[in-house]
């Protein structure tokens, strides 16, 4: 999934402004936000945060659906790479496994009942994987 902040800003750009804040903020992660372009989701306010470390993947969810307004009955998935993140794991270690050469981690959001997917796992012994294809199997729900 191809992020439109990348489109909207060089790589020389985005790299100046993720080591400048890494330097300034040791403790805090930086993200890119974005929904996934075809989902009827509403679109975030805002597509960079400055989360916490320690913050887990559960909770920056819980950002997410505060920032979109979204109901309770109604859920969400991020992915990371295409990657759907276990919601226990922190944002640290999310940040150290996928982050950009630009030095941003980037995360996209999806509202599961339009954009329900092929979702494929995949595991061994050590490791749970989830992949997201990115398309909408089901059609128009």
């Amino acid at each position: 999934m191809r992020s439109k902040f990348k489109d909207e800003h060089p790589f020389e750009k985005r790299k100046a402004e993720a080591e400048r804040i890494r330097q300034k903020y040791a403790d805090r992660i930086p993200v890119i936000c974005e929904k996934v372009e075809k989902s009827d989701i509403a679109t975030i306010d805002k597509k960079k945060y400055l989360v916490p470390a320690d913050l887990t993947v559960g909770q920056f969810v819980y950002v997410i659906r505060k920032r979109i307004k979204l109901s309770p009955e109604k859920a969400i998935f991020i992915f990371v790479d295409e990657v759907l993140p276990p919601t226990a794991a922190l944002m640290s270690s999310i940040y150290e496994e996928h982050k950009d050469e630009d030095g941003f981690l980037y995360i996209t959001y999806v509202f599961h009942t339009r954009f329900l997917a092929t979702i494929s796992i995949s595991w061994t012994s050590t490791d749970i994987t989830t992949r997201y294809s990115g398309e909408n199997t089901f059609g128009d729900l």
